[in-house]
């Protein structure tokens, strides 16, 4: 009975590729590879020859009987592209697959994107929630953050270039001004982390379109938020109702800056409109 390891490689540098990680990958029987062309060039930089094959999210489903029947014979290594697998990329399905066979899974730790710029933000990293990418879409992506707005813990993403800076306004506009860092290429030769407030990063990024691998770290709502006075929430409502800011935007934006619920201030929002 083989063992399915899994096996970290390195997200940019290829210093980065640990020893063990060198020695697995050269000694299994199989990679099971999300991008063989992209581990091909990987594994010939290492000088090493195992065979691959192909484990992508249109046919993770379809190999799972081979990839097995190879596990059967002996060990096999599971990468990504880049980074730690299973995390955002095919890998739950086999692991779930090869522990219900009886097979050992053993991790090969290495590189890892989230949690390198989780360490590298300057935010707090004694709690975090990963959330992986954010939706595509506006409403799906504010839904999401309205979830988890009052959550103390430091909030990690993934985002691609083209959505970044709608990301950021949308970040801004329900969880409010908080620090945050974008972590791009990291480990790469243009490696930049910019650390700002969510406003900042936002039309920072809205002038500057971004490229490259991308990690988004925010900070989480404070445990002991100070409650604005009824006088000093009233006096926002009408700023923002003056500058016709959308409702449940508003009410997002001051919910987490005021400690206020944000369905108290988004009804209040619209008694005001109505008056």
């Amino acid at each position: 009975m083989g063992t399915l390891f899994l096996v970290a490689t390195p997200i940019g540098n290829l210093e980065d590729i640990t020893a063990r990680a060198v020695r697995v990958l050269g000694e299994v029987r199989l990679v099971a590879a999300e991008d063989t062309r992209q581990t091909r060039k990987l594994l010939s930089h290492l000088e090493i020859h195992t065979p691959l094959t192909s484990y992508y999210e249109h046919n993770k489903l379809t190999k799972l009987e081979y990839i097995l029947g190879e596990l059967e014979m002996g060990d096999v290594a599971l990468v990504s592209d880049a980074g730690t697998p299973g995390l955002n990329d095919p890998g739950y399905e086999l692991v779930q697959a090869a522990l219900a066979a009886g097979h050992a899974v053993s991790p090969v730790p290495g590189p890892n994107a989230p949690v390198s710029a989780l360490v590298a933000s300057g935010l707090p990293t004694d709690r975090f929630l990963y959330l992986g990418y954010l939706p595509r879409k506006s409403s799906e992506r504010r839904r999401l953050l309205e979830e988890v707005q009052a959550l103390p813990y430091t909030l990690v993403f993934l985002e691609t270039p083209h959505r970044l800076a709608a990301a950021l306004q949308d970040l801004h506009a329900v969880l409010g001004d908080r620090s945050a860092a974008v972590a791009r290429e990291l480990t790469k030769l243009y490696e930049e982390i910019r650390r700002d407030t969510l406003g900042n990063l936002a039309a920072y990024y809205q002038a500057n379109p971004p490229r490259g691998e991308i990690t988004l770290v925010v900070a989480g709502a404070s445990d002991t938020p100070e409650i604005w006075p009824e006088v000093q929430l009233e006096a926002a409502l009408q700023q923002a109702l003056e500058a016709d800011e959308p409702p449940s935007q508003a009410a997002g934006r001051l919910a987490a800056a005021s400690g206020w619920p944000r369905r108290v201030i988004y009804r209040r929002l619209i008694s005001m409109q109505n008056q």
